[in-house]
């Protein structure tokens, strides 16, 4: 019989067989369940792993995720977005045996791509073919983080399918899951490929302008052209910047809430410092690759938090905006995370009834826009085009000498950076918040501020500060039945796994009805 060994301690200089061997010396086949790296230790770090071992001549039962295939309804689910969410959502759908349509504004993933080289390159912004939009969603363009803290039994699904569909397979034991925003370029097609092979329609450079509705109920969907699809099923997967449907969804009545959210900048370190300050005399093994962190300051007196968000070692700061006006950044890696850079989002919890009230809904994407706005005017202003605002760390923290702005450094954003007071630009509530963020954050990682990392802004996007309220158990809006909101636009997720397991859950939400008609 298998057994499971956690918590396996394995020394960077030692190999887990060896430990296998003596841990249970006639084993037969294993798997890694999990592996981390643990560096908090002075002397060396260590791999940590769980591991699941056969005993001599068994095998390892590995899991298939059969699904029971359904009757074909009447009518076709609708999904409007290709996200994770929408598109686990139809990836369900179809092993089930529901033939479903989806729609996307944007356009499949090899055409995206030329909208977004023109945005970084010459500033000339796509605005269906961008960081937040077209197929793939904004995780396309965001290191293909897998990291998740929820709990669903959907997750090994996810993994196991990302994995059939070309993605590398230790996404399905590492602490850290990622696939690369390289290498899940090359993983969304594959699913798309399978996807409109076994009975999903799909509608690219088509946007959904309405959803139709008659007495409360959600009875189909209007696009762009005119075109009109009837269903009393539509998931809404629009993500966290689709503000024109946010605000369709307010004038047709749709039952919506302000949602607290999170703001700030982006910090860039040389992948060499953060390395040294994470691995010590051991950051140039092999073995262990580009450092990551992650970081959390709670002030007690403002009851207020900043911390680390979507950490990219070996990365890039990207330009992510949707409109023309506004300046966003965010971060990414690929697979090999082989960047000279590192970075992360330090951003401030913002407690939208504190900040806003309770009932000003629009509060947060008011704020959110007026900033993307100001430091885009603040970018003209300083002789920039479509440049990243930057400015160095030291400065933001202690403000400008009489000698004046130290130089920026060389950066990895592919659309540049051009120096930008982003002390002024920022409220004060967030600017003193990040400060003192920054001052925690060096007595924990030691050389984290440093002359040589500076700050990119605005990190605006981490969430939609808006919620499509939904039942918890219909998983259908309170307000508009057969309407089912879904995944981060929808407030209902946080990233990649957690909007495809949005999406799965809200799948089969919609075939349990189904099969009981």
């Amino acid at each position: 019989m298998a057994k499971i060994f956690q918590n396996i301690e394995i020394p960077i200089d030692q190999d887990l067989e060896e430990k296998l061997q003596y841990l249970m010396p006639d084993h037969g086949p294993y798997r890694i369940l999990r592996q981390s790296v643990d560096a908090r230790r002075s002397h060396s770090p260590h791999f940590v792993y769980s591991i699941e071992v056969a005993e001599k001549n068994e095998s390892l039962s590995l899991p298939q995720f059969q699904l029971e295939k359904i009757p074909k309804p009447a009518k076709k689910p609708l999904i409007i977005g290709s996200g994770p969410a929408g598109l686990f959502a139809a990836l369900r759908f179809v092993e089930r045996g529901v033939p479903c349509i989806l729609f996307e504004r944007g356009s499949e993933s090899g055409e995206r791509i030329k909208g977004i080289n023109q945005y970084w390159r010459y500033g000339k912004l796509d605005p269906r073919n961008n960081v937040c939009y077209g197929e793939g969603g904004a995780g396309l363009y965001s290191d293909g983080k897998l990291i998740t803290r929820i709990k669903s039994p959907d997750i090994p699904y996810v993994m196991n399918r990302l994995v059939q569909f070309g993605a590398p397979e230790e996404i399905q034991w590492l602490s850290n899951p990622h696939v690369g925003s390289d290498r899940i370029r090359r993983v969304i097609p594959k699913l798309r490929e399978f996807l409109i092979a076994n009975g999903c329609e799909i509608h690219f450079d088509t946007q959904v302008t309405e959803i139709l509705t008659e007495n409360k109920q959600v009875i189909g969907v209007r696009t762009e052209q005119g075109t009109e699809h009837l269903s009393p099923y539509v998931i809404l997967a629009t993500g966290h910047s689709a503000e024109d449907m946010i605000h369709h969804l307010h004038k047709i009545g749709v039952h919506m809430d302000g949602k607290s959210f999170a703001m700030g900048l982006r910090v860039e370190h040389s992948q060499a410092a953060v390395n040294r300050i994470q691995y010590r005399q051991f950051a140039d093994h092999p073995k262990l690759g580009a450092a990551n962190y992650k970081l959390a300051h709670h002030d007690s007196k403002s009851n207020v938090g900043v911390y680390s968000f979507c950490m990219c070692p070996g990365g890039y700061v990207l330009s992510s905006g949707t409109e023309a006006d506004g300046i966003v950044c965010n971060g990414m890696s690929n697979y090999r995370r082989n960047s000279p850079y590192a970075n992360a989002a330090i951003v401030v919890s913002i407690d939208h009834d504190k900040y806003f009230g309770k009932d000003d809904v629009f509060g947060g994407l008011r704020l959110r826009r007026e900033l993307e706005t100001k430091v885009y005017q603040a970018v003209l202003q300083a002789g920039g085009t479509k440049e990243l605002p930057a400015q160095n760390l030291l400065d933001f923290i202690y403000g400008t000498g009489k000698s004046g702005p130290r130089p920026l450094k060389a950066g990895s954003s592919p659309s540049g950076a051009i120096h930008v007071r982003l002390d002024e630009a920022l409220p004060a509530q967030i600017r003193d918040r990040i400060r003192e963020g920054f001052e925690n954050f060096n007595r924990n990682m030691k050389g984290f501020i440093s002359e040589d990392a500076q700050v990119y802004g605005i990190e605006s996007r981490t969430s939609c500060p808006v919620r499509i309220t939904r039942n918890s158990q219909t998983l259908q809006s309170v307000s508009h039945s057969g309407l089912y909101p879904a995944g981060e636009g929808a407030g209902y997720a946080g990233g990649i796994t957690s909007a495809a397991c949005d999406g799965i859950r809200i799948a089969e939400a919609i075939i349990a009805e189904l099969a009981s008609n």
